[in-house]
């Protein structure tokens, strides 16, 4: 398929091809300049993160327990953080990075940015990624980790506890060997790694406000009922490994604390609802910046193809019920029905346009994907056996 020259910016855009750390990762021979060599950064950051902490415990002797309460070894939050969501978070680039492009071109493939349009359309795009490749933003990001992050997570992921990581004396924590790698190291590069995930999708959010606001084609009768938008449903699935990435880092963090702290699944409902609310919002709220635009598409086509109805069903009537139709027409046989099926069925895809370009099976599956990591603490109220004979008793 060939792309019209003023549609260059929207052919390589990427949420993810830009920034310092991308280029310092490129000439590190971490990557390439189309995110290949993932494979080598997963293994990378994980040593990077979890290898020192998982020596320095064998040095220490906090691995498998004795007067510790949490060991290394059973501290379910610092394996699931380095071992499964951190790799997420680096996968999910490349997910990200072949999809969201397509959905960008969309709009100029399907015409739903007019010719006239098409430069602010660029100049949006390309502010998007001169915004993607600051290196400012991504300082602002260090210094935020470094200033706010230890501090979010010292008073609120670390355990009351003695751990392999610290122990607890008058209140306060003493950092072990292995504690100080975990608290100034593999914590701030987990939460810099995922603070530039957060920085990424304001990036996509701002892009798709820009575009809402402009002059846009888009048709009240599309049998996609979102007026033409709603391949960008199909945004989800790219997010979808952040989105297991979150709820993994939400799952090790319950576990420790019900395997330690001495709390139930049932205790952390607010969280998991708070945390399953904010993935929603991160994931489909970027998509909403459309809805005021579909509310007016959709009022002004009911106002528009209800004229037509009308004056397409006022002539039927008169033809076919009023003596207007000619001696030598017959009714079975003419066209005049099938029209009004058609014209029916038009305003019923108007009436039942979405406000979003998005379904709700797409929502529920993007709950689904938030909630799938927790799934398996589920074990700690009811045991497996009684959970395979419920879900037998379910399906059967």
């Amino acid at each position: 398929m060939t792309h019209s020259p003023d549609s260059k910016q929207a052919d390589d855009f990427s949420l993810v091809l830009g920034g310092p750390l991308f280029q310092l990762l490129i000439r590190a021979r971490l990557s390439t300049d189309t995110l290949g060599l993932v494979k080598r950064r997963v293994i990378f950051f994980s040593s990077f993160t979890w290898l020192p902490l998982l020596v320095l415990s064998v040095l220490t002797g906090e691995t498998l327990g004795g007067a510790i309460k949490v060991p290394f070894f059973y501290d379910v939050d610092v394996h699931v953080r380095y071992l499964l969501a951190l790799p997420l978070l680096l996968v999910a680039e490349i997910v990200v990075h072949q999809r969201i492009g397509l959905i960008i071109r969309q709009f100029v493939e399907r015409g739903i940015v007019l010719p006239h349009a098409r430069t602010d359309f660029e100049a949006i795009i390309g502010s998007a990624m001169r915004l993607r490749n600051s290196v400012l933003i991504e300082v602002l990001l260090i210094v935020l980790v470094l200033i706010a992050g230890h501090y979010v997570w010292s008073s609120q992921v670390v355990l009351k506890a003695a751990t392999w990581y610290a122990a607890v004396a008058d209140g306060q924590h003493q950092y072990s060997p292995a504690g100080y790698w975990y608290a100034f190291v593999s914590i701030p590069v987990f939460q810099f790694l995922l603070m530039r995930w957060y920085f990424r999708i304001f990036i996509w959010v701002r892009a798709l406000w820009q575009v809402s606001r402009m002059d846009l084609h888009l048709v009240p009768t599309h049998p996609d009922r979102a007026a033409g938008l709603g391949f960008l449903g199909g945004s989800t699935a790219a997010l979808m490994p952040l989105l297991l990435s979150q709820g993994a880092l939400l799952a090790g963090q319950i576990a420790n604390n019900i395997f330690y702290e001495g709390k139930t699944l049932l205790d952390f409902k607010p969280e998991i609802v708070a945390a399953v609310v904010f993935l929603l919002l991160l994931v489909l709220g970027p998509l909403c910046v459309f809805a005021p635009r579909l509310a007016q598409v959709k009022r002004e086509g009911l106002l528009e193809y209800g004229a037509l109805a009308s004056r397409y069903v006022e002539g039927f009537d008169q033809k076919w019920l009023r003596g207007g139709a000619p001696p030598d027409e017959q009714l079975v046989g003419t066209g005049d029905i099938q029209s009004l099926n058609d014209l029916a069925g038009s305003f019923e895809i108007v009436h039942s346009m979405r406000p979003f370009p998005f379904s709700k099976t797409v929502m529920l599956q993007t709950a689904i994907a938030a909630l799938a990591p927790l799934l398996p603490l589920t074990l700690t109220m009811i045991s497996l056996e009684d959970l395979v004979k419920r879900l037998l008793g379910i399906l059967l």
